[in-house]
């Protein structure tokens, strides 16, 4: 099982490098499913294919789809949604503006990672291949699990237990809807997908985002820090889709220039991304729409592949870097993030009252849920060495920490604590 993702800035041909990955593998025999989480969705168009919110068949063995967001939640979380309608109707609002409204903010992220939990889980496909939304909506949409078991692990036991004991006397004072058990049900079988697709993403061996640029100054330097906070979250970039590069061959003297301008910034992604692997793909002489531009620009990428596991597989792993590890040296217990393409006074590190080690790196920030081990030492020092931000964990003399205690402790235990057990 493999999910790809792709993302980058809008307009450098992600959709394009997302349709012709899955072609490439869906032609291997691979069964194949690419979906669109962006908003504004054009998969249909590459594919010159009308493609909708329900699973569309675009040739042997690939399908696509383009997330709707009123259909997920209905499916997923449609409690939740009832309950926050009947309370907004409750306090005087239109039904009609009361449905509108209780879709919250980042609802669309979460039928997003909803419908990849699922399409991974189902078994009925080999591939599962991303068309992501442009970088900044993409990270919000993959920082939505660290989020939300954040507030669901920390604030909602206590919502869950007040409400509870609250029921009775509220019911006698006021006829405003109150969550019921069933509600809460819904959450916590939320809990369940959001843990689901926090491991499918953070591991590497299943998942893999690959940043699609072009040659241009400004959009290297986007990817450059969309590759930062993608270590941040712990999710592995295997390699880099250069995309729209001026073939050597072009001679017309209107292009000498940007060729000259191409030259000197395919220079800088190859010094930004190393030791990633810098896939390219040509500037074509026409768009890259339909089944025969797709395959032209998957050979362009991945080159000729013959059998599955091969050379031109789009599945294979080009790059098997670690997002973070915890390695034992000098006394210490030291956790290490990769925290490429950054300068050390934008990088700001405290610890929180719920042990939790908290990143922040200009506007985004990680809640890093320390393992027991680690959770129970004080830090000694936190350096940025090289491309790391190492945090060194002192192991005090007579109280080591058991080695099993190192394993993160992220969603573990979080049903019961959901349902006020310890």
């Amino acid at each position: 099982m493999r999910i790809l993702l792709y993302t980058g800035k809008g307009g450098v041909g992600k959709t394009s490098a997302s349709a012709a990955t899955a072609l490439r593998c869906a032609e291997l025999g691979y069964r194949t499913v690419v979906l669109s989480t962006d908003p504004a969705h054009s998969l249909g168009d590459s594919f010159d294919i009308k493609i909708g919110g329900k699973m569309t068949s675009l040739a042997p063995n690939l399908w696509g789809q383009e997330v709707d967001l009123l259909v997920q939640m209905d499916q997923y979380w449609g409690r939740v949604q009832n309950y926050l309608q009947a309370l907004f109707a409750w306090q005087g609002m239109d039904s009609l503006v009361a449905e509108e409204t209780a879709i919250l903010p980042g609802m669309e992220e979460l039928a997003c990672l909803l419908q990849i939990t699922a399409l991974a889980d189902s078994g009925d496909y080999d591939v599962v291949v991303i068309d992501c939304a442009p970088t900044g909506s993409t990270l919000q949409l993959l920082s939505f699990p660290e989020m939300a078991r954040w507030y669901i692990e920390k604030i909602f036991p206590f919502q869950r237990r007040t409400i509870e004991l609250a029921r009775p006397v509220v019911k006698r004072l006021t006829d405003m809807p109150i969550p019921d058990a069933a509600m809460f049900d819904s959450v916590e079988e939320l809990v369940g997908y959001l843990e689901r697709i926090s491991q499918l993403l953070s591991d590497s061996a299943i998942s893999s985002m690959r940043l699609v640029l072009n040659p241009e100054k400004m959009v290297v330097k986007e990817a450059q820090r969309a590759y930062t906070y993608l270590n941040l979250y712990g999710y592995a970039v295997d390699a880099i889709i250069c995309n729209r590069v001026f073939p050597t061959d072009l001679t017309d003297q209107y292009f000498t220039q940007w060729k000259s301008a191409q030259a000197e910034n395919l220079q800088l992604v190859a010094e930004c991304f190393d030791p990633l692997p810098i896939l390219r793909a040509p500037f074509f002489g026409q768009e890259v729409t339909g089944m025969a531009m797709l395959r032209q620009m998957a050979e362009a990428v991945f080159g000729a592949a013959t059998v599955p596991g091969g050379a031109g597989d789009p599945t294979i792993r080009h790059y098997p870097g670690k997002p973070q590890e915890i390695v034992r040296r000098d006394g210490h217990y030291v956790l290490s993030i990769p925290m490429p393409l950054v300068e050390r006074d934008e990088v700001h590190l405290h610890r929180s009252v719920f042990d939790e080690l908290i990143v922040r790196i200009g506007n985004w920030k990680r809640n890093i849920s320390l393992p027991i081990g680690l959770a129970r030492l004080d830090i000694d020092a936190a350096r940025y060495e090289g491309d790391f931000l190492n945090v060194y964990f002192e192991i005090p003399p007579e109280k080591a920490p058991v080695e099993a205690e190192l394993k993160p402790s992220g969603w573990q235990n979080l049903r019961n604590r959901l349902r006020g057990q310890s």
